[in-house]
């Protein structure tokens, strides 16, 4: 198990990373996180929900993904609230403080404790990871996902603390001090994660923490900027949050309060052709060739928010000036003439207007729907090819009254997806869209005279390759700095 000093550690990387290693090494790796808390997520080839994190080690694992892999996922809808997902379906929406109380925990506990079960007689080993910090001792017998969990998978845990945001003598020391003993002798070693600079003065450091701590410290990996891995939380949205530039078509990404599923945009991002980045300041929406609105757990009330802010009046006004604007799942709704919430699914708003750029109404329902698909664009273009996506959303989005049928995509089977008005206004329900590189090159159409100089780069087509160059890269970064013998030492002398 990679445990925390707290979150945004790196353990979800750090986990990714030694399933590739042990792949590479000839085992047969699974990931495994009992719960996850976290907006963006996946769809698994059976059509349930997962953490995308865990999706993502999968893949690094070279295996498909599985809702035992995540039995257990949280996903916030207020600051208070979050939607309950077990095994891979939604069963209600729970508040933090009743959600943590000690009733009712015993059967989540037992859920989480059977899918660990069956994971194992299935891969080995299992890539365990933890949830925030291992010694929130508040929380302590409420915990499903760290020592407990460690406990009944009888692993050894490596504890991973981040050196770059400071105090990592004192979080990893009082992490293992706050353990009881029977915790603490689990911890079987120490890596130190996101240094900078030399690593050779961190070498005096190294010593003091084992003896301060008693347990050895595996390795210290530097922060990395060329390699490309799937973020699980929305943490380093803020630093791709900047005005757009000259010289590539700027696609401004709407920064929802409850965005959820920003993994959509990876692929865009590196795409040469493309500026991308994050806003919500209206000023920077004019400045943008394209506007993507994108999923959010909350779709009423971030549009809402986008109406209070000015936001959606920012959006409309750029469009008529000529940007293109296109909407992925909870953006797609929000594009529509309103969207509808009888049930009050989502709150205690029952209608609210939408946008008013695509003709289509949306009624919010309790059954949330999660497959993989596979596609094809409806407008007859050069390229006719199958695509790939996945869905994940409540609620169905029909054209209005008097308007035409007009959808954006066709499934395999021949149903319709989405809406398309034209080249420069569209919506979706499919995740995963800007993946397909010939829908890329379909939303860029309109901005060819801008992008006739870009330079495409090698391999940029292939996404399959590109990640699998990206897991490699990391197990490599990984067995520069962590001593891996000495890992396989600690499975191997396991008590």
């Amino acid at each position: 198990m990679f445990a925390g000093t707290g979150s945004d550690v790196g353990k979800s990387i750090i986990a990714a990373g030694f399933c590739r290693i042990f792949k590479q090494d000839g085992f047969c790796p699974a990931p495994f996180k009992a719960q996850n808390m976290a907006l963006n997520s996946y769809a698994t080839p059976e059509g349930f929900e997962i953490g995308r994190a865990q999706a993502v080690q999968a893949e690094a694992a070279g295996i498909p993904c599985h809702t035992d892999m995540n039995p257990l996922l949280l996903k916030p809808q207020s600051d208070h609230t979050s939607q309950v997902v077990l095994n891979g379906k939604p069963i209600g929406n729970r508040h933090a403080y009743d959600y943590f109380r000690k009733e009712g925990r015993e059967e989540l506990r037992q859920a989480v404790c059977e899918a660990y079960d069956r994971l194992a007689q299935r891969y080995n080993p299992i890539v365990l990871e933890g949830a925030g910090s291992i010694s929130e001792i508040n929380l302590r017998d409420s915990d499903l996902v760290n020592m407990p969990m460690a406990k009944h998978a009888n692993a050894d845990v490596i504890l991973v603390g981040d050196i770059d945001r400071g105090g990592v003598f004192a979080s990893v020391y009082g992490s293992i001090a706050l353990l009881p003993p029977d915790e603490r002798k689990l911890i079987k070693g120490i890596i130190i994660n996101k240094f900078r600079g030399d690593l050779r003065l961190f070498e005096s450091g190294v010593k003091m923490l084992e003896n301060l701590c008693q347990v050895p410290v595996l390795g210290v990996v530097p922060y990395y900027k060329d390699i490309y891995i799937e973020e699980e939380d929305s943490v380093a949205l803020s630093s791709k949050s900047m005005q757009a530039e000259q010289g590539r078509v700027n696609v401004a990404v709407v920064l929802l309060r409850h965005l959820s599923n920003f993994t959509d945009f990876n692929v865009l991002e590196r795409d040469p052709r493309v500026h991308l980045f994050y806003t919500n300041n209206t000023e920077d929406l004019q400045k943008a060739d394209i506007i993507i609105l994108p999923g959010s757990k909350s779709t009423i009330d971030d549009l809402y928010e986008l109406r209070r802010n000015g936001v959606a009046q920012a959006i409309i006004r750029a469009h008529r000036n000529g940007a293109t604007v296109m909407g992925i799942c909870g953006g797609y709704q929000m594009m529509g003439v309103e969207v509808l919430d009888p049930d009050k699914v989502e709150g205690n708003i029952e209608r609210l207007p939408g946008l008013g750029l695509l003709p289509v109404s949306t009624s919010m329902t309790g059954e949330k729907v999660t497959r993989q698909d596979q596609f094809r664009l409806a407008i007859p273009t050069e390229d006719s090819a199958m695509m790939q996506g996945y869905e994940i959303h409540m609620g169905e989005t029909k054209p209005i009254q008097d308007a035409q049928s007009s959808p954006l995509n066709i499934f395999a089977d021949g149903h319709p997806d989405g809406y398309f008005v034209d080249a420069k206004c569209m919506g979706t329900y499919i995740h995963g869209i800007l993946d397909n590189p010939g829908f890329i090159d379909f939303l860029l159409r309109p901005w060819q005279e801008k992008i006739a100089k870009a330079t495409i780069v090698n391999g940029y087509n292939d996404l399959k390759s590109f990640k699998e160059e990206q897991y490699d890269k990391l197990a490599k970064h990984i067995r520069q700095h962590v001593d891996i013998n000495k890992v396989y030492q600690i499975l191997t002398n396991h008590d």
